[in-house]
């Protein structure tokens, strides 16, 4: 719980600190020149939000109509989202500490280092959970002590059995650590694939070119707002005013707290150098 509110800080930040922070430079670069339209940083960042936005209703209404009535998948729906979010993120972080100058490199890596582990903490722990809490409402779904009911001695009491509550215990068996691992997959491998991407065009790459600033500021900017939907909407309201915090205890509330704080000022502190 304590990872998970960690990882919610450190994905806030990051979108706040290091994405629509970097994105509003690259639009503000005087290479570019004076915008026609000022708030093109934020216009961008509200597309990337109703993007996230639409993804997840969509998926969300299928997965319910097609699939199942669980939120098994609207867990699987919500991870997804994020990780395209960080992805995007991931990818650029890649070009970039190849394409940066050899007196920035050794301390953007040292960066980037913890940079990717703290992301890879927010994702892992939302990874990890996914159908945890659909386990845990079969198990005892109005979070209620047990009811004990009389039965005549000759009948005893019978198991009941509803389809619903078949179907979600199926759901969340069905994710299994190869699948989770299969999830994980995609931001373990997106960074090399962004520095191969640079080495690629190392020679070719033009930092102060019109269309590469560009480039960089929509993919910052979108990227920023898809995280500020899932970090503000789905982890942050999503545990602690519908969640498991909703109703948490005093000490679980305080290390969630502290979890969450911490997070995100430890990827303040890191803005200061990437």
């Amino acid at each position: 719980m304590v990872l998970k509110q960690f990882g919610t800080g450190v994905v806030i930040s990051t979108a706040f600190v290091h994405l629509l922070t970097h994105a509003q430079l690259m639009f503000s670069n005087e290479c570019i020149g004076e915008l026609q339209y000022e708030a093109t940083t934020s216009a961008i960042v509200m597309a990337g939000m109703f993007f996230a936005f639409t993804v997840e209703t969509a998926s969300h209404r299928l997965a319910r109509k097609f699939w199942t009535r669980s939120r098994y998948n609207d867990e699987v729906v919500g991870v997804a989202v994020l990780e395209a979010g960080i992805l995007f993120h991931s990818l650029l972080i890649g070009v970039t500490l190849v394409v940066s100058g050899d007196s920035f490199f050794i301390t953007l890596f040292v960066v980037i280092l913890f940079h990717q582990m703290f992301e890879g903490i927010a994702l892992g722990t939302r990874i990890a959970s996914v159908g945890h809490h659909v386990r845990a409402d079969v198990v005892n779904p109005d979070h209620a002590p047990p009811v004990i009911t009389e039965f005549p001695p000759e009948q005893g009491p019978k198991p009941i059995s509803t389809p619903d509550t078949l179907d979600e215990t199926r759901n969340w068996k069905s994710l299994s650590m190869p699948r989770k691992l299969l999830m994980a997959v995609p931001f373990a491998l997106i960074t090399p694939i962004g520095m191969a991407i640079g080495i690629g065009v190392l020679r070719q790459f033009n930092g102060n070119d019109p269309s590469t600033l560009i480039a960089l500021g929509t993919l910052d900017a979108l990227s920023a707002g898809i995280l500020i939907w899932v970090g503000v909407v789905e982890m942050w309201a999503g545990d602690w005013m519908f969640g498991e915090l909703a109703n948490a205890s005093l000490v679980e509330t305080t290390l969630a707290g502290f979890g969450l704080i911490g997070g995100v000022i430890l990827m303040c502190l890191l803005g200061k150098w990437a």
